[in-house]
């Protein structure tokens, strides 16, 4: 499960690649072919996403000592937002603008489990991890400021999801209806 998991997490950013690498070279059909594809893909790695974070529980992974069904959150919120990026960026596939954006945001929302594999060597917590993530979205409003003058709305609306995201998990980790929950969802 975890090598799989790794697989296809890995293979989502070879994916975003090979699609940006195939806009720019106007091979727009491929380019859709391929979305088919990543569509099936992204909706396996919620599945398995999901499975390796519910694993991660009964392993007793967390960081810092953190109870592991209290930290379930922070990888099944962020599974969550791939998928409504996701979905939302299929849904949008015929506005290049906010399609793009939407995938790019998908990717990000995935960026702090990964993150955090780094981090945490430094000793450094949840809240660096998050914060580190959020440096992600600085290129698409930079761009956003420089061609359209302002936030495009998936870029706003999108990027303060993502940002409030990272002190809403690390609250709602704190309650103990999510501890109810947590223990439910492990069984």
């Amino acid at each position: 499960l975890i090598h799989l998991h790794g697989l296809l997490f890995t293979g989502w950013v070879l994916l975003l690649w090979a699609q940006v690498r195939l806009v720019a070279a106007k091979r727009i059909a491929r380019h859709r072919q391929l979305g088919m594809a990543g569509a099936v893909m992204a909706g396996l790695m919620v599945v398995v996403g999901t499975l390796t974070a519910l694993y991660g529980v009964v392993r007793g992974v967390a960081p810092f000592g953190i109870d592991p069904r209290r930290f379930l959150i922070v990888p099944l919120f962020a599974i969550f937002l791939f998928a409504v990026f996701v979905v939302a960026g299929v849904r949008a596939r015929r506005d290049p603008q906010s399609h793009k954006r939407l995938m790019l945001l998908a990717t990000i929302a995935l960026l702090p489990p990964a993150i955090a594999r780094w981090v945490l060597l430094l000793g450094l917590g949840p809240p660096v991890v998050f914060a580190v993530a959020t440096l992600f979205l600085l290129p698409i409003v930079g761009w956003d400021l420089k061609t359209r003058r302002r936030l495009h709305p998936v870029t706003l609306w999108g990027g303060l999801l993502l940002v409030v995201s990272g002190p809403l998990r690390l609250t709602l980790a704190q309650t103990d209806g999510w501890l109810v929950c947590s223990n439910w969802l492990v069984g």
